[in-house]
């Protein structure tokens, strides 16, 4: 016989867990959509359904829920960019090229940003995380760069005719192409083209930007 007293706290933490997952499901979509300073605390349990205390209870504070967001989505996202590289090296016996390296990197966050894509509202978020974050957040974007390091290592054993500053370099611009290609700001290039660019074709878009990435890397 089940005792009485242990279902209870099985419950109980069942319960816990609802209500922490969502509040954090209520932020992120909150400020993603509305930016991290016009959301309050009110609105984060207004959203979830839950008690107004739920969000120091379970994370301590606002600015500490956005934290744990940025965190998490952070780390998925650089987990599938770390699975997409291993398997290119895999397929190079170590060396992958650039191409692969670039679309192991490029891939995940455009398949995330798809207008069909229910993670898009992370991928929004990591984006305001780079102009509204907490000192905090703006701390773990300047100096966390381990993801980074493997991108920059199979650049420098792809090319290692270049020198090292210019591997970095072109790095660094291939990250600004990821940083601002945003499905909701293709709204000009449209305008630009007469109609002739198509907004939320994820697979053209990694094309031309790979194209791109690595003619500038290859030159």
């Amino acid at each position: 016989m089940t005792d009485p007293i242990i279902h209870d706290a099985a419950d109980t933490e069942e319960a816990q867990a609802a209500t922490k997952q969502a509040v954090f499901n209520a932020a992120e979509r909150l400020f993603a959509l509305h930016g991290f300073q016009n959301v309050s605390v009110r609105d984060i349990t207004a959203e979830a359904g839950v008690n107004l205390a739920s969000v120091n209870y379970h994370f301590g504070s606002k600015d500490a829920l956005l934290f744990e967001i940025f965190r998490r989505r952070t780390s998925e996202l650089n987990r599938e960019r770390a699975r997409m590289l291993h398997e290119a090296s895999d397929r190079h016996q170590g060396k992958p090229p650039v191409r692969e390296i670039l679309e192991a990197y490029f891939t995940p966050p455009l398949k995330w940003a798809a207008p069909d894509n229910d993670r898009r509202i992370s991928v929004q978020f990591i984006i305001r995380a780079r102009s509204e974050g907490t000192e905090e957040m703006r701390e773990a974007i300047r100096n966390d760069v381990s993801h980074l390091e493997r991108f920059a290592n199979a650049l420098l054993a792809a090319r290692p005719d270049l020198p090292r500053e210019e591997v970095y370099w072109r790095l660094h611009f291939c990250l600004g192409m990821v940083h601002n290609n945003r499905f909701v700001e293709f709204d000009r290039l449209h305008h630009l083209s007469g109609g002739l660019t198509r907004e939320g074709d994820v697979a053209a878009l990694l094309r031309r930007m790979l194209d791109f990435a690595e003619a500038g890397f290859v030159a």
